[in-house]
C-alpha cells in the first residue's frame, strides 16, 4: 500500500504539471478571446461611423441634387451634374470651401451658356426652382486672391474639362484665415474679396456670416465615406472570423483544463483513500501491539495471584488434619473447636468462591488471549501480503528494465535500416512531386475550363435576363396601351384612330412630351383626389377667417386702447415722481443740514431721462468729512441720514400721525439732541408714537404707555401722562 502512495505521488506532480499548462493555456486563450472581442467593438463602431457617414452623405447630395433641380435636368443634354459631383475638396478645407462657394455649391453645371438658357428655360417651364452654372460663361473673368490669407483655390479640383476654370473664376478671390476677426480686418481691407475661415464663417460682399450651413457633401466624400464602409465591413467580417476562432480555442482550453481538473480531483481521492487505508492499518497493527502486550502483562499477574492462592488453600488443607486429631485430645474444648472449624468453613466456603472467580477470570484471560493472538495472526499476514506487493514491485521493475534494454536493442537495430528508409522516402517525395505537378496542371487546365463554363453560363443567364425584361417590357407597354384606350375611350369618349389623328398639343422649349407628361402627372399628384366638399369647406374657412379678423381688429383696438392708458398713467407716475422727489430733495437738504451742522446732502437720480426705470442715490458729506457715500459713513450718521431723509418725506407728504420704533438707538448724546430736537418741530403738525429705550426720548414725550408682566402670567399696560405728573 505504500508502494501504491509513492507510484500515486510521483503520477500527481505529472497531473499537476499538465494542470497547469491547461490552466496557461485557456488564460492565453480568454486574453486574446477578450483583445479580439475589443478590437471587434472597435471595428463594428468604426464601421458604424463611416456607414452613417455615407448615408448622411447621400442623402445631402440627394438633397442639394433637388434643391438645384438636377433631376429635373438629368434629361438635358449638356448638363454635367450638380458642382457638388464634381469637385473633389482636400481633408480639412471642405467647411472653408463650401462657405467660400456659397450657393455655387448646389448650382448644375452644364456644359455651355447655350445649354444653360435651355436648362433655365426647362426649370421655367415646369415651375421648377434650381440654379445653372455654365462653363464658359466666364472666359477671361481673373480674380486675384487678397494677401492676409491662404488661397482656396489650390485645395479644390476636378477632372471634368471646363470646370477648373469655372472654379478659378468663383474661387479665385477666396482666402481663408484663422478666425473670424481676422477674417473681418482682411474683409474690409478688401471689400471685393471672399474671406472664410476653418469653421464655415463666410465675409464678403454679400455679407459676413459666422459659422457653416453645409456638411462637406461631396461625390468625392461620399466614394470616399462609402470605401471606408466596404474597408471597415471586410474587416469587421475578418474580426467575426477571428473572434469565432478564439471562442473555440477557449472553449476547447476551458474544457481541457475541466478534464484535467476532473482527473486531478479524482487522483488526490484515490490518493487520499489510500494513504488513510493505510494510516488505519498501521494505528490497528500499533493498537494491536499495545493490546497484546497489557492482556500479556495482566494474564501474568493473574496466574502470579493464582499461584499464591493455590499455596494458601494448601496450607489451609494441611492444617484441617492437625484440628481433627487435636479435637478427640482436646473433648473439653469442643465447642471452641467447633467455632473454629465452623469459621474454617466459612473461609474455606470464601475461598472456594474465590477460586471459581479466578477461575472465570482465567477461563476470560484465555479467551481475550486467543482472540488477541488471532489478531496479531491477521496482522502478520497482512504484513506478509505488504512483503508480497513489494516482491511483485521489484519483479515488475526487473521486467520494466528488460523491456527497456529491449528497446535499446530495437532503437539500434532501427537506426541500422533508417538510411534505407530515408533513401525510399526521398524518392518517393520525387515521385510524389512529379505526380503532384501533373495533378497541377491538369487542375489549372480543369479551373480554365470551368472558368470558360461560368462565363458561358454567366452570358447566357444575362441573355435570359434580358429576354425576360423585353417581354416584361412589352407586356408593360400591352397594358398601358390597353389603359390609355380605355382611359382615352372612358375620360375623352374618343376611338384610338381620331385621338391619333388629332393635333398634338404644343410642348415647351426644351423638354419632351415624354418629361412634360411626367411633369403633368406629378402636378395632378401633388393636387391630389378632388375634394367634393371643397366649396363647402371654402366657405367654412371664409367664414372662420372673417371671424378671426373681427377678432383680432377688436384686440387690436383694446391694445391700443390699453397703450393709451399705460401712456396716461407713465405721464401721471412721472409727473407726481419728479414733483413729490423735488419736494423731498428740498426738505432732505434742509434737514440734513439742521442735523449735520455745516454738512451737505442732497438726493441724486441715476437717470434722469428715465423717471420710471430711474434710481435715487444718496448723498451725505458731514461737516469736516470729505466723503459722500454712505458706507463710509459711521453707524450714528447712516442712522441720522436716513431720519433726515425719512423726515423729509414725511415734510413732503404729511400724515396726521408717524410710529417710529428705536430709530435713536444708534445716536450719541449729541446727535440724540438733535433728533429730539426735529421731533419737538413735527409734535406741533402730527402725532407721533415712538418706541424707544432711551431715558431722554422718553422725557421728551407727552405720554408714557409700558406694558409689564403681572405674577399671574398676564400682561398689562401701564399710562404715565407727564404733563398730569409734573
Amino acid at each position: 500500500m505504500r508502494t501504491e502512495c509513492d507510484t500515486a505521488q510521483a503520477a500527481e506532480a505529472a497531473l499537476v504539471a499538465d494542470v497547469e499548462a491547461a490552466e496557461a493555456r485557456r488564460i492565453a486563450a480568454d486574453a486574446a478571446h477578450d483583445s479580439l472581442v475589443a478590437s471587434r467593438q472597435e471595428t463594428a463602431e468604426e464601421a458604424s461611423r463611416w456607414k452613417a457617414r455615407a448615408e448622411a452623405l447621400n442623402q445631402a447630395l440627394e438633397g442639394a441634387r433637388a434643391r438645384a433641380g438636377a433631376e429635373h435636368l438629368a434629361g438635358v443634354d449638356g448638363v454635367l451634374g450638380t458642382l457638388l459631383d464634381l469637385i473633389e475638396i482636400d481633408e480639412g478645407w471642405e467647411s472653408a470651401v463650401e462657405a467660400a462657394l456659397g450657393e455655387a455649391l448646389q448650382a448644375v453645371v452644364v456644359a455651355s451658356p447655350d445649354t444653360g438658357r435651355r436648362a433655365l428655360q426647362s426649370l421655367q417651364a415646369s415651375n421648377v426652382h434650381g440654379a445653372v452654372l455654365a462653363l464658359g460663361s466666364r472666359a477671361g473673368l481673373t480674380n486675384n486672391a487678397p494677401s492676409g490669407g491662404e488661397a482656396v483655390r489650390p485645395h479644390v479640383r476636378s477632372r471634368h474639362d471646363g470646370v477648373p476654370a469655372l472654379l478659378d473664376a468663383v474661387l479665385g478671390s477666396a482666402v481663408r484665415v484663422a478666425g473670424w476677426e481676422a477674417a473681418l480686418d482682411v474683409a474690409l481691407a478688401n471689400p471685393a474679396a471672399v474671406v472664410v475661415t476653418s469653421d464655415g464663417g463666410r465675409f464678403g460682399p454679400s455679407g459676413w456670416r459666422i459659422g457653416a450651413i453645409g456638411g462637406g457633401a461631396t461625390a468625392a466624400a461620399l466614394e470616399e465615406a462609402q470605401e471606408r464602409s466596404a474597408a471597415a465591413a471586410a474587416e469587421l467580417a475578418q474580426r467575426d472570423t477571428a473572434l469565432a476562432g478564439a471562442k473555440a480555442e477557449l472553449q476547447a482550453a476551458r474544457q481541457h483544463e475541466n478534464e484535467l481538473t476532473r482527473k486531478l480531483d479524482a487522483h488526490d481521492a484515490g490518493f487520499t483513500a489510500n494513504s488513510e487505508a493505510l494510516a488505519r492499518s498501521q494505528s490497528e497493527r500499533r493498537d494491536a501491539q499495545a493490546e497484546t502486550e497489557t492482556l500479556e502483562r495482566g494474564l501474568g499477574d493473574a496466574e502470579e495471584r493464582t499461584e499464591r492462592e493455590r499455596t494458601r488453600i494448601t496450607e489451609l488443607e494441611s492444617l484441617v488434619p492437625a484440628l481433627e486429631a487435636d479435637e478427640a485430645a482436646e473433648a473439653e474444648a469442643a465447642k471452641a473447636r467447633g467455632e473454629a472449624r465452623a469459621r474454617l468453613d466459612a473461609q474455606a466456603a470464601i475461598l472456594n468462591g474465590r477460586r471459581k472467580d479466578l477461575e472465570v477470570r482465567n477461563a476470560g484471560l484465555h479467551e481475550r488471549q486467543a482472540f488477541l493472538e488471532r489478531r496479531l495472526v491477521e496482522t502478520e499476514r497482512r504484513l506478509e501480503a505488504d512483503t508480497a506487493a513489494r516482491a511483485e514491485a521489484a519483479q515488475r521493475r526487473e521486467a520494466v528494465e528488460r523491456s527497456l534494454q529491449a528497446v535499446e536493442r530495437l532503437a539500434a537495430l532501427v537506426d541500422l535500416h533508417r538510411h534505407s528508409v530515408e533513401v525510399r522516402h526521398n524518392e518517393l517525395l520525387e515521385i510524389r512531386r512529379r505526380q503532384s505537378d501533373e495533378v497541377r496542371a491538369v487542375a489549372q487546365r480543369l479551373e480554365g475550363l470551368r472558368r470558360r463554363r461560368a462565363a458561358a453560363e454567366k452570358e447566357l443567364d444575362e441573355n435570359r435576363e434580358r429576354s425576360r425584361r423585353v417581354e416584361i417590357d412589352e407586356a408593360e407597354v400591352r397594358m398601358r396601351l390597353e389603359g390609355a384606350v380605355e382611359a382615352l375611350r372612358r375620360d375623352h369618349d374618343l376611338e384610338p384612330e381620331y385621338a391619333e389623328q388629332a393635333q398634338q398639343p404644343e410642348v415647351p422649349e426644351g423638354t419632351n412630351p415624354a418629361a412634360r407628361v411626367r411633369d403633368l402627372e406629378r402636378e395632378l399628384r401633388l393636387m391630389g383626389a378632388i375634394n367634393p366638399l371643397a366649396l363647402e369647406e371654402f366657405n367654412e374657412l371664409q367664414a372662420r377667417h372673417k371671424f378671426l379678423e373681427e377678432q383680432l381688429e377688436d384686440v387690436r383696438n383694446t391694445r391700443r386702447d390699453l397703450m393709451r392708458v399705460i401712456k396716461a398713467v407713465d405721464l401721471e407716475i412721472q409727473t407726481v415722481f419728479s414733483s413729490a422727489f423735488a419736494d423731498v430733495s428740498t426738505h432732505f437738504t434742509s434737514l440734513f443740514a439742521t442735523l449735520f451742522p455745516g454738512g451737505v446732502g442732497r438726493l441724486v437720480l441715476t437717470n434722469p431721462d428715465d423717471l420710471l426705470n430711474t434710481g435715487i442715490e444718496v448723498e451725505a458729506k458731514p461737516s469736516g468729512k470729505n466723503v459722500k457715500k454712505l458706507s463710509l459713513l459711521s453707524g450714528g450718521e447712516r442712522s441720522l441720514t436716513a431720519l433726515a431723509f425719512l423726515f423729509a418725506v414725511f415734510r413732503s407728504r404729511p400724515s396726521p400721525f408717524y410710529v417710529m420704533d428705536e430709530v435713536e438707538a444708534a445716536l450719541d448724546d449729541v446727535n440724540l439732541h438733535r433728533f429730539l430736537g426735529l421731533i419737538h418741530e413735527f409734535r406741533l403738525e402730527a402725532q407721533l408714537l415712538i418706541v424707544s429705550h432711551q431715558k431722554r426720548t422718553m422725557e421728551a414725550g407727552d405720554s408714557l404707555l409700558g406694558v409689564t408682566m403681572q405674577p399671574g402670567g398676564s400682561s398689562k399696560v401701564v399710562v404715565e401722562r407727564v404733563s398730569s405728573s409734573a
